[in-house]
């Protein structure tokens, strides 16, 4: 009986692990294919920061996701360390705590660029993320209001 819930526990890890979105961010602005090789037909451009989705790693190559939903194929050398997430409300407060009666620290417009300040925070306070506009305001938002976790 313990074994079995011993490999229970491990399958619902491993589909969690599996479930779990995979984002990045480009490093500088980037051609999306739609196959992954230079040859391929070019589908159109990022620009820098942009938070995609990745779907697959494939040898220097990456399948991913943008905000809109478009799948597509970028050079893995055009992803950065650096983890941004994109506004998609058509305006989100960034509050001075993690609790929605905190002051406004600043707006952000929809399709805002804004930097993951703390990726551990995201999933410690359900619901929050910490971040860093490029002005070097630091505040939460809300979840729900961006993308790219």
């Amino acid at each position: 009986m313990r074994s079995r819930s011993a490999l229970c526990c491990a399958l619902l890890a491993l589909a969690y692990t599996v479930n779990a979105a995979d984002f990045h961010s480009t490093s500088e602005p980037a051609v999306m294919y739609d196959a992954p090789s230079l040859k391929a037909k070019p589908l159109y451009v990022v620009g820098r920061d942009v938070p995609l989705e990745v779907i697959v790693s494939v040898e220097g190559w990456l399948k991913v996701r943008d905000a809109g939903g478009s799948v597509a194929w970028i050079e893995k050398k055009s992803i950065a360390d650096r983890r941004m997430l994109m506004v998609r409300a058509g305006t989100a407060d960034v509050l001075a705590s993690p609790d929605p009666s905190a002051p406004v620290v600043f707006k952000a417009e929809q399709n805002v660029l804004l930097e993951l300040a703390d990726p551990a925070y995201a999933t410690a306070t359900p619901g929050w993320a910490k971040v860093r506009h490029r002005d070097g305001q630091i505040g939460f938002v809300r979840i729900s209001q961006v993308w790219g976790l």
